[in-house]
Order: structure tokens, then C-alpha cells, then sequence
């Protein structure tokens, strides 16, 4: 360990709250007021990397920087030497709360952040509960107080009655002036304690987000719990069983800074010069391989795994470029732990991967990722979600896509996945988002006042329902914005699987079916999708030398029904006079012509790349 390192000067800290809360912004006022970024490189949203970040406004992958502040309060933290505070920044969307709790497990304190426009919403809690899971100390923090027409008084009061806090320990901000970031600072070194002094234990890490580097290969961004590390050791990935010699280790300030050690308490990147993305994972321990090899040390707690929310198929729309395709993926999901995949045909589409998404928005981005970042073209199937099937011989199924469906007379029972679905919303919404949220099959649970003052004249209220997850995959979030004009805000969490009645919605376009366009649905609503994606169909399929049906059906039953009418070729167009008989008479040739052509292209009619693409579009 160096001479000079004290681990008391350490601090390391997350910050969370709700989605456009200002995280961001503020994280920008933070690096500013302790000269990590000078004039030269200064810019909006400094953490948000991504292109995608900077054009949408949202974080979606977590962020760490290094700072160096002396401090400035009135308290005995008084040094000649600066604090090292490890910032590590978190996403706010509910699909992305994965990416927060890998920030929580890296941090000592977690600084929480409440909009004074919004108050308190539904991730608020969410991450409140999250910080707490792990023991971190939370510093209370007002953002946004150079807004007009704030309540700033009721947002208090709400943080006070809600969550416990002391009112004298809330501090106001703004992460647009700078208001209130010093005394933040010094804060985040009052409050927060810093890492347990391990030193004297073999050394452990613990790596909690990685990423793929041009020229240094695999990087894993590590927390060192245990001991140190250092250049020239031989370390191992305990788990996956990975060797390597580093190629260089360092620590973030945002861009990579190479150091020679990283001591105990210290957050950090290991660059592994290593090409296979496989080679490492997060939530893996880093050690030394001879403390491996004699049984030394054991492996850290790992995180929970995310579990898919949402699956979907990607194809690449030229089949040719599937190994960039897959090349693409693997490099991605390296950036994205919380992105599982696995290889899978079409005969319509052809070849490409069945990705589980923690969401929505997950599956919007990663999309979008993969056409920026890479270039690709890709077809993006419905979402759905993955069904558990039992066979009348007690075999039991995950089927995430239709062509998995087995014969219905083989299937004993079928379960879906449910989730609890908190909606936060003022009470004059109430009844709307009631409305919705049961013609989405939700079972109501119940309705709590979050707090008794006013805020803009209104009470909030937290809805409490029990929802299929395939009911608000598509579409439910944004009708709830619609409704509640902005204000209401979800969170959601698994709990189980529970039986229903799933049925398979077969397409068939000239009477064969179509297995990339069918699906599965309850049988509640399983009608009114299969007409309107069957009208939708009519509009898309271009028109052709015979007549097209196209159809929708569960099991013999055909409930919905387009037809696509013909071409006809002015067989009529040279003749410049004649008999009437003689009209008649080509009209006749054609039509048989017709019906012998319509024999031999049943089932085999040209559907265009470009309708697959459009008919799956999610509404």
C-alpha cells in the first residue's frame, strides 16, 4: 500500500432519483466545483456519454468519476490534502434500475435527489428502498430551487413525513446555478463513511459494471474491498475463471487515468487486453491466482441478477450480415450486463437472436445502440414475455416466441408472469388511471395517501395493482402519461407466475400460416389484436396477380378477415372495335388464367422485408 494513502479520505457515492430530476445536471455543478473538468472539456450532461444520452436527456448507463475536494465546513474534517469522492452516477427510469443497484453495491452513501417542481414520485421510493437494502447513509437533497412557483416548503414537508428525515438535514440546490453544491460536498464528507479498512486481507474486488475498449480489450470497473492491487500480479475472475496479467489499472476521472495500485476502499478500472468479451462478467470477484489456487479467499456477495421483463427477436434485415450482427450483440452486451440473448431462426426472417429486456425503453435503446453505434439494420419482432407451460406427460416449458407453442391438446396449464404495479399520481387522476389500468386485467391491491399537505393544491396517492407483465409492455406507460397529463409515474417488480388462459393467434396469409406474424395472447383480448393487425396486413402487403386473403384464427376458429384484391391487366387495351362476343371472350381467358396461377402460388406469395418490419412496429 502507498505511504501516503488514507482510506479515511475516501468516499463513495451514488446518486438517485426519479427519472428528469436533474442527477445529470447536478453531477455536472459537482465535477465543475472540484476542477475534475476544466473550460476546455466542459459541456452539458458530462457523465451522459452516449450519443443517444445527450440527444434523449436520460441516463442509461451508469457513470463513475473521480474528484478531489478539500473541505470547507465548519466540522473537524479539516485537511492540507484533498478527499478522493468516487461519484458514481445511476439512471433513473424503472427499466434501468438494474444499472442502480450495481451503482448502490459499489458505494458507502447514496445521495437522494427529489425535483422540487415534482416531488417525490414513484422511483423515489423505489431507490430509497434500494439504498437501504445495501446500508448506505442517504443525504437528503432538494434539487431544482431556482424554479419559480415551487412549494418548496410542502416538498420538505413530504421528505420529512414520508421518508423521516430531519428537516435541518435537507439540503437545497440547484444543479442549473450551483446553489447549495458546496455544502453538499462537504456533506457527502461528513455523512458518508468511508470504506472498511481491509487492507490486510488478500486482495478481493468486486466488479460492478465492464465495458469493451478499442485498444485495451475487456475493461472491468472494480470496487477494491479487500487489499491491493497492483501492475505485474496474476489475477483471477473467481467465478467464470478467467487468468490474466493487466494491461493497465487506473481510475476514472471520467476518461481513464493509469495509475500503478489501487488500494483498498479505492474505485477503479482493470484493463484485461483481452478480446473475448466473455472472459469476465459483472458481479464476478477479482483475486490474485495463487490465492485462488490455494483456497484462500472466498467470492464476494454477487448481485441480484436482473430477470427479463420483456422478450423480442432481432433479425438483421440482410441476412448476410449476421455475423456482424452477432458480433455487434456480444460487444453491446458487454456494455449492457442486464441484456441476455440467444441464437434463433425464422423462415420468414432468418437468422438472429431472441434478447430478453428489462423493459420497454431497454429494448427501444438497445435497438437504437445497435443502428448507431454499429451500423445495423435490424427487424424487431412484438415484444412478449416468457410463458411457463406444463405438458399433460408433467414436462414443464419457457417459451419466449410463438414457434415454441406447442400443439394445444398436448398443454396441461399455462402461467404467465405477474408483477406489483405502484402507480404515484395526484388524486384528482384517480379515476382514469383506474380505469386503464383494469382493462388491462389489473387486480386492484390497494390506495395509500403518501402524505396529508398539499402539494399544487392537489393529494398524492400511491395505486397499488396486481397486472399481467404482458399487459403494460406495450403502450401502458405511455397511456398513463397521456391521462395523468405527465404527473402519475410507475415502478414495478416481479412476483410470480400464475395460470391463464394463453391462447395462439395464427395469421395466415393465402390460406398458410405465418408464424413470424403470429402470436399469443389471453384470450380476453386475443380478437381485437388479430383484426387489427390483420386490417393493418391488408394495407401493407402490396397487391399482386391474384387475390389475397389474409385471415386471423385461434385453433379451427377464423374470427377476422382482409382480402387484397387482384391486379387486372387491360386485356382490352389494343382492341380499338370489334364484337362485343370477342371482349367477352378474353375476359373469360384471363380469368382462367388467373385461377390456374392462383393453384399454383398457394402459400407462396412475395411478402416484402419492409412489411415485417412495419406490421411488428409496437403501437
Amino acid at each position: 500500500m502507498d505511504a501516503n494513502f488514507d482510506i479515511k479520505k475516501i468516499r463513495n457515492f451514488s446518486i438517485i432519483a426519479h427519472i428528469d430530476h436533474g442527477k445529470s445536471t447536478l453531477a455536472d455543478r459537482l465535477l465543475e466545483k472540484t476542477g475534475t473538468v476544466d473550460n476546455r472539456n466542459k459541456k452539458d450532461r458530462i457523465l451522459d456519454t452516449l450519443e443517444l444520452e445527450q440527444e434523449r436527456g436520460i441516463t442509461i448507463k451508469l457513470q463513475t468519476a473521480r474528484m478531489e475536494f478539500i473541505y470547507s465546513g465548519s466540522k473537524n474534517f479539516k485537511s492540507e490534502t484533498p478527499y478522493i469522492l468516487n461519484l458514481v452516477d445511476t439512471p433513473g427510469h424503472v427499466d434501468f434500475s438494474y444499472e442502480v443497484s450495481r451503482s448502490l453495491a459499489a458505494s458507502e452513501g447514496a445521495i437522494l435527489l427529489v425535483d422540487a417542481t415534482q416531488g417525490i414520485q414513484a422511483q423515489t421510493f423505489t431507490t430509497v428502498y434500494k439504498a437501504l437494502e445495501y446500508n448506505l447513509k442517504i443525504i437528503p437533497v432538494v434539487n431544482k430551487i431556482d424554479m419559480p412557483n415551487i412549494d418548496l416548503d410542502s416538498i420538505i414537508d413530504s421528505m420529512v413525513s414520508v421518508f423521516g428525515f430531519p428537516r435541518d438535514e435537507i439540503i437545497r440546490t440547484s444543479g442549473k446555478t450551483g446553489e447549495g453544491v458546496e455544502e453538499l460536498l462537504n456533506r457527502v464528507i461528513e455523512d458518508i463513511p468511508c470504506p472498511a479498512n481491509n487492507s490486510q486481507n488478500p486482495p478481493r474486488a468486486l466488479i460492478y459494471d465492464s465495458f469493451y475498449h478499442e485498444y485495451k480489450g475487456v475493461v472491468a470497473l472494480v470496487k477494491v474491498i479487500d487489499g491491493s492491487f497492483s501492475m505485474n500480479q496474476n489475477y483471477k475472475m473467481y467465478a467464470i475463471g478467467t487468468e490474466l496479467v493487466p494491461l493497465e489499472i487506473g481510475y476514472l476521472k471520467p476518461e481513464l487515468i493509469p495509475t500503478q495500485r489501487l488500494n483498498v476502499g479505492e474505485i477503479g478500472y482493470i484493463a484485461s487486453g483481452l478480446k473475448d468479451i466473455k472472459s469476465l462478467h459483472v458481479g464476478d470477484t477479482v483475486c490474485l491466482n495463487n490465492d485462488y489456487e490455494s483456497k484462500n479467499i472466498a467470492p464476494l456477495p454477487d448481485y441480484k441478477h436482473p430477470k427479463p421483463m420483456v422478450y423480442a427477436s432481432l433479425y438483421p434485415v440482410e441476412s448476410n450480415d449476421f455475423q456482424e450482427f452477432k458480433d455487434a450483440l456480444e460487444k453491446l452486451a458487454l456494455n449492457d450486463a442486464s441484456l441476455i440473448y440467444e441464437k434463433q431462426s425464422s423462415p420468414a426472417l432468418g437468422t438472429g437472436f431472441l434478447c430478453g429486456f428489462l423493459g420497454l425503453l431497454h429494448m427501444e435503446v438497445t435497438q437504437e445502440r445497435l443502428s448507431r453505434e454499429f451500423d445495423m439494420d435490424l427487424i424487431t419482432t412484438s415484444p412478449s414475455v416468457e410463458y411457463r407451460l406444463e405438458k399433460q406427460n408433467g414436462e414443464v416449458m419457457q417459451i419466449h416466441t410463438v414457434a415454441e407453442y406447442p400443439d394445444p391438446s398436448v398443454i396441461k396449464t399455462i402461467s404467465e408472469p405477474w408483477i406489483r404495479l405502484d402507480i404515484f399520481t395526484p388524486e384528482k387522476y384517480i379515476g382514469p388511471i383506474m380505469e386503464l389500468t383494469q382493462k388491462n386485467r389489473g387486480a386492484y391491491v390497494n390506495m395509500s395517501y403518501i402524505f396529508n399537505e398539499l402539494f399544487n393544491g392537489d393529494r398524492h396517492v400511491t395505486l397499488s395493482y396486481e397486472v399481467p407483465t404482458s399487459e403494460i409492455i406495450s403502450g401502458y406507460f405511455d397511456k398513463l402519461k397521456s391521462i395523468s397529463q405527465g404527473y402519475a409515474s410507475m415502478d414495478y417488480e416481479f412476483i410470480d407466475y400464475r395460470s391463464s388462459d394463453i391462447v395462439k393467434v395464427n395469421i395466415f396469409v393465402n390460406h398458410e400460416i405465418v408464424e413470424a406474424l403470429s402470436f399469443l395472447s389471453h384470450s380476453s383480448n386475443a380478437e381485437e389484436k388479430g383484426k387489427k393487425l390483420v386490417g393493418r396486413l391488408s394495407e401493407l402487403i402490396p397487391r399482386q396477380q391474384i387475390q389475397i386473403p389474409i385471415q386471423a384464427a385461434i385453433g379451427q376458429k377464423i374470427f377476422a378477415r382482409e382480402t387484397i384484391r387482384a391486379y387486372r391487366k387491360d386485356v382490352l387495351a389494343k382492341m380499338s372495335g370489334g364484337d362485343i362476343t370477342r371482349k367477352i371472350k378474353l375476359l373469360e381467358k384471363q380469368k382462367k388464367g388467373k385461377k390456374k396461377l392462383k393453384e399454383k402460388m398457394i402459400g407462396n406469395i412475395h411478402i416484402p422485408q419492409e412489411v415485417f418490419v412495419d406490421a411488428l412496429k409496437i403501437d
